[in-house]
């Protein structure tokens, strides 16, 4: 079963389940705003995304941009201020076992669901 790491107001996130749904793949919800993320759940999916943690950062988000642009961190960094500031981490994210996938475009859900 495919985890979604989801935020009900985002609409590329909510494409998504309904993309799923669509194509009868059982997936289960984490609403990352009503239960946010530990700073070790975070590394966990960062360690299946295979990516640097600045592929996890929203950076078009006003609060990224007020607080955190032009700012170096480390990931540890990072991952405290995500697990504070959930609407900052990129969504949906789809897991499958060992992998993840940062869920953009839509398109690139059929290759990760199916492989």
């Amino acid at each position: 079963m495919i985890k979604v790491l989801h935020n009900s107001n985002c609409s590329k996130s909510n494409a998504v389940l309904e993309y799923l749904d669509e194509n009868g793949v059982q997936f289960e919800i984490i609403d990352i705003v009503k239960d946010p993320l530990t700073v070790l759940e975070l590394k966990t999916i960062l360690k299946k995304l295979n990516q640097p943690v600045e592929n996890m950062i929203r950076k078009n988000e006003k609060l990224y941009l007020e607080k955190y642009a032009c700012k170096e961190f480390s990931e540890d960094e990072w991952l405290g201020i995500l697990a504070e500031n959930p609407s900052l981490i990129q969504r949906p994210i789809l897991i499958k076992g060992s992998v993840a996938m940062i869920g953009r475009p839509v398109e690139n859900v059929k290759f990760f669901i199916e492989g």
